[in-house]
């Protein structure tokens, strides 16, 4: 307040509010603008990390329950993560160690499938792996498990068996175990080892454990199965190829069909297996050089017959190789049209290694420059996917594809001194395959019978290794091709 003194009068107090509201009104009207003016967009970056962290600390303090930090966090990226592609996802610290065996198909533990039997409430051994400690102990597919390390194990689950059967490799694990039709429990202690669950499969298993490649005897036809692309399955491939070729192997059948894809990396390998020259593959980003994968002459496996089988679920990795195989017209596409899925994701690190991104960071091409992705809203119409040559599509139906994982396939995956078991189903899909492969043959498409030569591919590697290391990719990012 301000008074003034006025001739024969008391002293007044005026408010200087008054005075000075129409200057401070004409201040702040001309602050509003400058601030207008000023303001960062809606969507800058800061502005938008300041919402979120406002959020994140609002429902940490006044939510009605107390939350979990790392949980709204957890939720919160993989709330992100939706809103990309079904292929783009947040893979937590606790989901890390699966994650990483699932891409290198190794972990410690004895070599045993298993599954709890609903009626027995017993776990039930579909087989044991060959070479594995549970192999070599004897274990045979039917046992039971009734004991774990001195506990029933009645009543538990497949997760709880798999998290006290694994351990470090080196350590010991006591069994109790039930034959089939004996009630006499078994004592055994397995020792732990590192288990390293093949992808490379061939139709049944031989008497000494291992798999039998050679699918057609009489007219010397191979047949192998690739149930995902894992960091090994390179390898693996190529040394049953060299083994069916030592055989003398005069035509091949590789089966794709329910493979979801996996590493990049290795689909590009084992395309390269089978053409001398020429694409590949070729990926195309938003923030990422385009890049072209070629093949090269060193490696390559003679020209022999072959047939790839495709189905719905066939997906990402096995559709570069299927696709790649089809357009340089090395291979025939036999069965029904792949799952569509033509996006590369980049395993991104985050803590240290602890947690990762899985993020959607390319779209690859087949060699014929033709999309493979399965666009939302895509009709049956439109390019996508990798589709059978023409006069070799087989469909299964839903009870054929059925009857085909849920017993022909899983029957004949067991390891029996008695061999495979008799069956009624017939595989149409394969069937067409070997058709195809021995019409080739009797066209006068003979395989010169070469195997590759070991000591190019040595040398090839290191080259191989030095010009990936210098490829523009994301820093502690795994380029791989599935979710």
């Amino acid at each position: 307040m301000l008074s003034m003194k006025l001739p024969g009068r008391k002293r007044v107090w005026l408010p200087v509010v008054l005075i000075f509201a129409p200057i401070l009104a004409a201040s702040v009207a001309r602050g509003e603008d400058s601030e207008k003016k000023d303001a960062p967009p809606k969507d800058d970056y800061y502005t938008l990390m300041k919402v979120f962290v406002d959020t994140f600390q609002q429902v940490e303090r006044n939510y009605v329950k107390d939350v979990d930090r790392r949980e709204l966090l957890q939720a919160a990226i993989e709330g992100m993560m939706s809103k990309l592609d079904p292929y783009s996802s947040y893979i937590t610290p606790e989901e890390m160690a699966q994650f990483s065996e699932s891409v290198d198909q190794e972990f410690g533990g004895i070599g045993i499938q298993i599954y709890p039997d609903e009626r027995t409430h017993r776990l039930m051994v579909v087989s044991p792996l060959p070479g594995t400690p549970a192999f070599r102990a004897g274990m045979l597919a039917g046992d039971a498990i009734i004991e774990i390390d001195g506990k029933s194990a009645e009543g538990y689950s497949s997760d709880k068996a798999v998290s006290l059967l694994k351990g470090k490799p080196g350590t010991a694990v006591k069994l109790g175990i039930l034959h089939p039709g004996t009630n006499k429990k078994e004592q055994v202690t397995l020792v732990r080892d590192v288990i390293h669950v093949a992808t490379v499969l061939g139709d049944h298993y031989k008497s000494d454990g291992s798999w039998d490649f050679m699918i057609d005897k009489k007219d010397k036809i191979g047949y192998v199965r690739l149930t995902h692309f894992s960091r090994h399955s390179s390898i693996e491939l190529e040394k049953a190829i060299n083994q069916l070729l030592a055989e003398g192997m005069q035509g091949l059948v590789l089966d794709l069909r329910f493979d979801p894809g996996g590493l990049f990396s290795q689909a590009t390998e084992i395309a390269d297996m089978f053409i001398e020259g020429g694409t590949i593959v070729s990926t195309k980003g938003r923030n990422t050089t385009e890049r072209t994968w070629e093949a090269k002459k060193e490696g390559t496996f003679p020209n022999f017959p072959m047939a790839v089988i495709v189905n719905h679920y066939s997906a990402s990795a096995s559709e570069i190789v299927a696709a790649c195989l089809q357009d340089h017209h090395r291979a025939v596409i036999v069965g029904e049209r792949s799952w569509g899925k033509g996006s590369v994701q980049n395993v991104i690190e985050l803590e240290g290694g602890t947690s990762a991104l899985k993020l959607t960071t390319a779209s690859y091409h087949r060699p014929s420059g033709k999309n493979i992705h399965r666009f939302p809203g895509a009709s049956e119409s439109d390019a996508w996917g990798v589709m059978p040559d023409p006069g070799y599509e087989v469909k299964f139906t839903p009870r054929e594809t059925r009857e085909y994982m849920d017993s022909y396939r899983r029957e004949r995956d067991i390891l029996s001194k008695n061999g495979p078991p008799a069956s009624d189903f017939k595989d149409r899909q394969l069937d067409k395959a070997l058709l195809t492969v021995r019409t080739k043959l009797a066209e006068g498409g003979k395989s010169t019978g070469q195997t590759p030569k070991a000591e190019e591919k040595a040398k090839a590697a290191p080259a191989e290794k030095k010009a990936a290391a210098n490829r523009p990719v994301a820093p502690s990012a795994t380029t791989i091709g599935v979710g």
